[in-house]
């Protein structure tokens, strides 16, 4: 069967226009497999899921964060690993599920009645001294927090005396003579002798 030039044109037309005629339940499944095919989508869901970005969170109150709770938890340290304190963890990383369980045992000491230092001795008691960010200053933890204070300060006296030291030996040589030039050690009539002597020379 022979087509004209109008017919073979216009088949062309309809078979290149077909695709954005197609109904949008059909382009759906390939659609969604584009999507699943970027990052963060496919097994894991998609970006419309708020699930897919972390575990669900519970409601907060302003009591849970005032700040004595939050001086509290920043000298407590978060046990995950991650060596920030309870605060800062559990504000920053939502992934985290060990600071959420702290911070519900500061809150729950806090409404007992105990006080900040009562709190932190009794995470010292269950955790031991790793829960504090820094440890106690008593005992040989003294020492850590006086002996690079220590260090610093008889450094800085070595460094002084040393300083002081160069200063005066630095002092003495430009005080000496050169060693080209010994001092003068001729009386007045003897100088005055040797000035005849080289005038009559130069004569």
């Amino acid at each position: 069967m022979r087509l004209t030039r109008r017919q073979f044109l216009g088949t062309g037309l309809l078979a290149a226009a077909a695709p954005a005629f197609r109904p949008a339940a059909a382009m759906a499944p390939a659609v969604q497999g584009a999507q699943d095919s970027l990052a963060g989508r496919g097994a894991t869901g998609t970006l419309r899921d708020p699930a897919v970005v972390g575990r669900p969170r519970l409601p907060t109150y302003p009591r849970e964060n005032n700040a004595e709770i939050q001086a509290l938890e920043q000298r407590l340290a978060c046990s995950c690993g991650c060596t920030l304190d309870v605060f800062t963890c559990r504000t920053t990383d939502f992934t985290c599920t060990y600071s959420p369980k702290l911070h519900a045992e500061v809150l729950a000491l806090h409404e007992s009645g105990q006080s900040a230092k009562q709190i932190l001795d009794t995470f010292v008691a269950k955790y031991g001294e790793k829960a504090l960010m820094a440890p106690k200053a008593e005992g040989f933890n003294l020492a850590g927090y006086l002996l690079p204070g220590g260090l610093i300060v008889a450094a800085g006296a070595a460094l002084a005396i040393f300083v002081g030291r160069r200063k005066e030996a630095v002092a003495r040589v430009q005080s000496k003579p050169a060693s080209g030039s010994p001092p003068v050690t001729a009386s007045p009539a003897e100088l005055e002798r040797l000035e005849r002597e080289l005038a009559d020379v130069q004569d």
